[in-house]
């Protein structure tokens, strides 16, 4: 039980997963049993990429609205006859969430009549095998794999195989659906499956398809991730006209598409996640009449991807007379711009833009300036100790590389005339070390006193040369004695006896010579 859980939550984004923790939540509140049902449990088991998320409750998820719409949550779309609401979820994520239910079909082209069910009941009524696998998000059965016609079987054999078979004479729409998996997954029909399919196409039982499925389908289209293949193989198999009657491979722009698709790529390298729904819906109708573009968007089920398809060229145009305005005269105005506009206008933009300057800028958003950006922090700002760890330091890094981007910081000198102010103050001094005992204290203190000595000694030293004598040159040694020595001579006993031959030298008499004698006696 806990492996599905565990595979569910290492396959999805981070924005899927909190995607699926808000919906289960949510219906949870309202009492609801839910599932994660249908395309997403199969992308998840066979590691394809998982397009977007199918939720399935027992209950009228019709109720649910509100409460999602309070969340943040986008309505793409409702669909009353199937109680089932299309979503947006935060993080450009795909959902919807259906009432599980059972089908009864009373004639081939006529919708079926609906009724809730059991989620083993809604099931069975699919139309794939691999499609027919549930995931419990419930208390106490969560991570439970429903999977009652061996589903993961099948995926791990790569085959697509029908519930029943009926399946086609029911829903005709499932001829173009196994045709579609097919093309994307490059699976075969599975032997039984493919002598249904050619006799409901030699029957031509896809004359009764509804418009919403085909306006399913055609939606379908968008969210591919090779949208020409799949595109040929349905021309091939006859299905394209269905979808619409002038549609043809050759009403396609390839090379657009095909740009498209690379640029997409590099933008997700680069961090960005833009939709290329809309834009892929443009370029695979590139070559159609308006009157028949209509009719497929009348047709197609999710009303935000009808109004993104439809507003495309007007939001990209009203972009570049912006990017050739004064609000992008300048390198940093013009990546201020391109940073906030939404990725997909940057990335249909990138692809139809006529003028050179718009053209130039896209390319310099995405290649050059970053470049540039990749050098903040400047080494002088290491210097200067401006580091992440200053709560200021996002909004002065910001402002370096605006500047570096208008060419304002050229030289070592600007950049570091501009940081200075910036700077934080500079670290207090480290406190002194604790003062030292016992003989390391003695120690210390001769040593301090030779340095002093030896300072005196040479301050003589350049004195005695201002005077004109030469330089008494004293080792460090003999200073080092010298100041011992008068040490030893401060000791009190030396200090006496010095004192007492000082007085006996100073009371002693003159010594009378014989000349000074004799001359005293003639007189």
């Amino acid at each position: 039980m806990a492996d599905y859980i565990y595979t569910m939550e290492i396959r999805l984004t981070p924005d899927q997963q909190r995607g699926v923790t808000l919906v289960q939540d949510i219906a949870r509140a309202a009492g609801m049993n839910i599932y994660l049902t249908g395309g997403a449990v199969r992308d998840i088991i066979s590691g394809f990429p998982i397009r977007d998320l199918d939720f399935s409750v027992q209950g009228n998820p019709l109720k649910l609205q509100k409460d999602l719409e309070k969340a943040g949550v986008k309505i793409a779309g409702v669909d009353d006859d199937f109680k089932t609401l299309y979503l947006g979820l935060p993080g450009n994520v795909r959902a919807e969430i259906s009432m599980a239910r059972i089908e009864h079909y009373e004639k081939a082209g006529k919708p079926p009549i609906i009724s809730p069910a059991t989620l083993i009941e809604d099931l069975r009524r699919r139309d794939f095998t691999v499609n027919a696998m549930a995931l419990s998000l419930n208390p106490g059965s969560r991570g439970l794999l429903m999977d009652p016609f061996n589903g993961a079987a099948d995926i791990e054999a790569k085959l697509i195989r029908v519930l029943h078979n009926y399946a086609f004479v029911e829903d005709p729409s499932r001829l173009i659906r196994a045709t579609r998996f097919a093309a994307r997954f490059h699976w075969p029909i599975e032997e039984r499956t493919q002598a249904r399919y050619e006799s409901a196409k030699e029957n031509n039982y896809i004359e009764y398809i509804t418009n919403k499925a085909v306006g399913y389908e055609i939606e379908q289209l968008a969210y591919e991730e090779d949208p020409l293949h799949i595109v040929r193989v349905l021309e091939k198999e006859g299905w394209l006209k269905i979808l619409n009657p002038h549609w043809t491979s050759a009403k396609v722009d390839t090379a657009q598409l095909g740009q498209l698709l690379k640029t997409r790529q590099q933008m997700n390298e680069l961090g960005y996640a833009p939709d290329p729904a809309p834009a892929v819906m443009y370029f695979l109708t590139a070559r159609l009449a308006d009157k028949d573009i209509a009719d497929m968007r009348k047709q197609i089920p999710r009303k935000d991807l009808v109004e993104a398809w439809r507003d495309l060229e007007d939001h990209a145009k009203e972009l570049a007379k912006r990017l050739v305005g004064k609000e992008a005269a300048t390198p940093s105005r013009a990546w201020k711009l391109l940073s906030e506009a939404r990725p997909e206008m940057i990335l249909f933009l990138s692809l139809t833009a006529r003028q050179q300057a718009v053209t130039q800028k896209i390319k310099s958003f995405f290649t050059k300036w970053r470049q540039v950006q990749q050098k903040v922090p400047l080494p002088e700002m290491t210097e200067l100790h401006i580091t992440p760890q200053l709560p200021e330091y996002p909004k002065i890094a910001h402002d370096v590389f605006m500047l570096l981007l208008d060419g304002k910081l050229r030289s070592r000198t600007e950049t570091l005339k501009y940081l200075k102010p910036l700077a934080p103050p500079p670290p207090p001094p480290p406190p002194p070390p604790p003062p030292k005992r016992g003989r390391a204290a003695k120690a210390a203190a001769a040593e301090a006193a030779a340095a002093v000595a030896a300072a005196a000694v040479a301050a003589a030293s350049v004195a005695g040369k201002k005077k004109g004598k030469g330089p008494a040159a004293v080792s460090p040694v003999a200073a080092k004695a010298k100041a011992e020595g008068s040490k030893v001579n401060a000791s009190p006993k030396l200090e006496k006896a010095k004192t007492g031959k000082a007085a006996a030298v100073a009371t002693s008499k003159p010594v009378a010579t014989g000349k000074k004698d004799k001359s005293k006696k003639k007189h």
